[in-house]
């Protein structure tokens, strides 16, 4: 994965912000960094923000937890990130190492809510935000056991909105503010910042000369894979020569290898694991539809990472798919399994249509940029600190 580099402008724009907000230094908070062998959509966000601000004359910490065969902490790209804590001990850890400032002073904190808070209006009083991409809602039943779950939904949904109702949240996309709304977080303390795509996702070369589909995801319960793979039995009665590529690893690969063995489709479904990136690209660019069976989702990256090579998208209708994919321009939704499975076989099948929906999708990715994303949301944490200090001399 490409850096994405600033403009001057949006540098500038970022350090004028800094300036006059007094924001030197930043703290991000999260589950995971990109360097873990589970990190998907999220950590690239925060990547590419820290990035873009460190770029600006800022001074970046991102603190995960600790990841298999990865230092405790390293840089990258300009940022330091300190990795400490398993993946439960890390949001207490964090939370007294930022009480204390083990890592330093923080001008400004970033929380990224990944299901579990990190509580950050308990103990930090400054100025923050948090990255709030999706309500987990069944994710929790899908992988802990009922009563943990049960708890995991009572703290996003119920405790979560009391708790942050002075507080910044950001999310990806207006699916997603929907739903924070109806669980009660403010209209107005809640912004809608869409991320990015890498510049280096673009068209090139050939479509694949037979019917190619792919989808790319951590292999969990979540992204609902063997799902994707019974609905792709159904796209084989109609079009027999199509092959679908599940691109990721994770711990539901051997129960997806089942189900494709039980449905008897093992020449149609390919599994090889994590791609280099310019594997991806090539994949993304060769494929002739790009598709997501997830049952929840902040945004859909993969999917606008496939519309910028001018591939589009057959997927769910969640909440941020109906963000992601402009409905009916750059790819088309469904939530039953028999009407997923017939979009796949009218794009698969329809030369027209997919013209005019890979026409669409390269007008979608081309409004999302991650110079955009990274001034917004530092605006957003900009104006928090100046509302902090205005009440603070008053």
């Amino acid at each position: 994965m490409n850096t994405p580099v600033a403009s001057e402008a949006a540098r500038r724009r970022i350090a004028d912000l800094a300036e006059g907000a007094g924001i030197r230094t930043v703290h991000m908070l999260a589950w995971r960094d990109l360097d873990d062998d589970e990190a998907g959509g999220s950590e690239v966000h925060a990547h590419n923000i820290a990035s873009i601000w460190v770029q600006s004359g800022l001074e970046v910490t991102h603190r995960t937890s600790a990841a298999s065969g990865r230092p405790a902490e390293t840089e990258r790209d300009g940022y330091r990130v300190v990795r400490r804590g398993g993946r439960h001990l890390v949001f207490p850890r964090a939370a007294v190492a930022e009480a204390v400032h083990r890592y330093g002073r923080a001008d400004a904190v970033v929380e990224i809510w990944n299901g579990m808070p990190f509580g950050s209006p308990v103990w930090r009083r400054g100025p923050r935000v948090v990255w709030l991409h999706h309500i987990h809602g069944p994710m929790w039943g899908m992988t802990l056991p009922g009563p943990v779950a049960r708890a995991g939904v009572f703290l996003e949904e119920t405790i979560g909105p009391r708790l942050y109702r002075n507080q910044p949240i950001v999310t990806l996309s207006r699916s997603s503010e929907e739903e924070l709304l109806e669980l009660g977080f403010p209209a107005g303390n809640v912004q809608v910042i869409t991320p990015g795509v890498d510049p280096a996702y673009s068209p090139g070369g050939p479509k694949s000369p037979t019917p190619l589909a792919m989808a790319v995801g951590r292999l969990v319960p979540v992204k609902d894979f063997p799902r994707l793979v019974r609905i792709w039995a159904q796209v084989l009665e109609e079009v027999p020569s199509a092959e679908l590529v599940i691109v990721g690893e994770g711990y539901e690969r051997a129960v997806i290898e089942s189900e494709v063995a039980r449905l008897g489709i093992e020449g149609s479904v390919r599994l090889p694991g994590r791609l280099s990136d310019a594997e991806l690209l090539d994949l993304y660019r060769r494929s002739w539809l790009a598709t997501s069976a997830s049952v929840r989702e902040g945004w859909g990256m993969t999917l606008t990472e496939a519309a910028a090579c001018g591939t589009p998208a057959v997927a769910t209708d969640i909440a941020g798919h109906a963000d992601a994919v402009a409905r009916d321009r750059s790819g088309l939704l469904a939530n039953a399994d028999g009407d997923l499975a017939a979009a796949m076989v009218a794009v698969l099948s329809d030369a027209e249509l997919r013209a005019r929906l890979e026409a669409g999708a390269l007008e979608r990715a081309a409004e999302l940029t991650w110079e955009q994303s990274a001034v917004a949301n530092f605006e957003v944490l900009a104006a928090d600190a100046v509302r902090r200090n205005r009440r603070g001399r008053v």
